[in-house]
């Protein structure tokens, strides 16, 4: 592949995933299609992609546990896709890792906007922006998505690492859910605040409640960064 972003798009569907190709080629992108869920578990370790557009639906492995899987060793962006009537956890989903979701049939150039705001949120800052944040045990850095937490490296799903960016780098200021959701997942995204509790939990379990400064909780709020 060239040196343009790369999209993996994982459907059974030859005709759906080959559209979706089509649209996103037509933008700019390299594309890689994979039909079942080992195949895209396998396709993500070897090409590393910018971005994962992933069915619910597989055989083989179905989209959640191909979630799973892709989430041990990377932290590539996934967008889901569900057929309208079927089952679909949004929280689970999320909990798994996923960082959006749309339900089919959709709109191709809807499902491309949100490539193109998914990607866009995970661009690196531009140079002197204040790309590093410390804090006591704690160190945030923008620039290549790490955390530093008493001297070992910590994954971190990007969705988690931004919310904990966004918290970290304005200490004591208190954001509603609805704010946390706009600012972090963007206006294209149609979700509910349960996206953003889901996502706090996940890095508290992360970051010892006993630690000076972490994610506090404001009754009837929302969330702040500031200290027990």
């Amino acid at each position: 592949m060239s040196g343009k972003q790369k999209i993996l798009v994982v459907d059974d569907d030859k005709h759906i995933a080959e559209l979706i190709s089509l649209y996103l080629e037509k933008e700019g992108y390299d594309t890689k299609e994979a039909f079942d869920g080992k195949e895209a578990v396998k396709n993500v370790a070897e090409i590393k992609p910018d971005l994962v557009i992933l069915d619910l639906m597989l055989p083989g492995l179905d989209g959640y546990q191909v979630c799973t899987e892709v989430r041990k060793s990377s932290n590539v962006p996934i967008i889901m896709l569900t057929a309208k009537g079927e089952t679909f956890d949004k929280v689970l989903g999320l909990e798994l890792g996923a960082d959006d979701y749309m339900v089919k049939p959709f709109d191709t150039k809807e499902l491309v906007a949100r490539v193109k705001a998914v990607l866009r949120r995970y661009e690196p800052k531009e140079p002197g922006d204040s790309n590093i944040l410390r804090y006591p045990n704690l160190e945030i850095n923008f620039s290549n998505y790490s955390v530093t937490y008493h001297g070992k490296g910590l994954e971190f799903p990007p969705k988690e690492f931004e919310l904990l960016f966004y918290l970290a780098e304005h200490p004591n200021r208190v954001f509603t859910r609805e704010q946390l959701l706009d600012q972090i997942w963007g206006y294209e995204y149609v979700g509910d605040t349960r996206t953003v509790d889901v996502h706090v939990k996940r890095i508290r379990e992360k970051l010892s409640q006993e630690d000076e400064w972490g994610i506090l909780t404001v009754w009837s709020v929302g969330y702040k960064f500031g200290q027990k």
